[in-house]
């Protein structure tokens, strides 16, 4: 028996294929019209694409809504994500986690415990608690300071009554 909307034969598909082919028509008649619209057209532009020997680079969601973070910022190069730490070392607990090309601002570095050959822990910008990553991992962007400027700044302005980052 032909498919729905398709000039396909009966037993034409394999069975394991048959079955994929109607239970993803049965979901596409849940859409409505301008939806079913958009997802044909994206179909067909990403097998055009496939067709002519092109590669996809898919972003999830998130990926591609968030805009990149202030200078500097890391990303991560690590295709199995990495580890957010509560310390710069591998023996610190582990606090979070960052995706494949996951973009993090940075707020300086130091040089900490060696990950296969790279000294470099990052301190993450815009958090209430340390939260560290090895440099190893993260390709930044803009300059990094280290932080015992950073902080010592910090901390001298908040000696004599200041906040960090207030003005004048």
């Amino acid at each position: 028996m032909p498919m729905s909307g398709h000039n396909v034969p009966s037993g034409y598909w394999p069975r394991s294929a048959a079955g994929d082919c109607r239970e993803l028509e049965r979901h596409m008649s849940m859409l409505n019209a301008p939806a079913l619209h958009r997802l044909r057209r994206t179909a067909g532009g990403l097998a055009g694409a496939l067709a002519m020997g092109g590669v996809l680079f898919a972003a999830t969601p998130a990926q591609a809504l968030a805009a990149q973070p202030a200078q500097p910022y890391g990303t991560v190069t690590s295709p199995a994500g990495l580890n957010v730490r509560q310390f710069p070392s591998t023996d610190s607990s582990v606090v979070s986690f960052l995706g494949y090309g996951q973009q993090v601002g940075l707020t300086c570095k130091v040089r900490a415990q060696n990950v296969d050959g790279n000294t470099v822990w990052y301190l993450m910008r815009g958090s209430s608690h340390e939260r560290w990553i090895s440099a190893r991992y993260v390709a930044n962007t803009g300059t990094v300071p280290y932080c015992n400027s950073v902080l010592s700044s910090a901390a001298t302005a908040q000696v004599q009554g200041q906040h960090p980052n207030a003005k004048g």
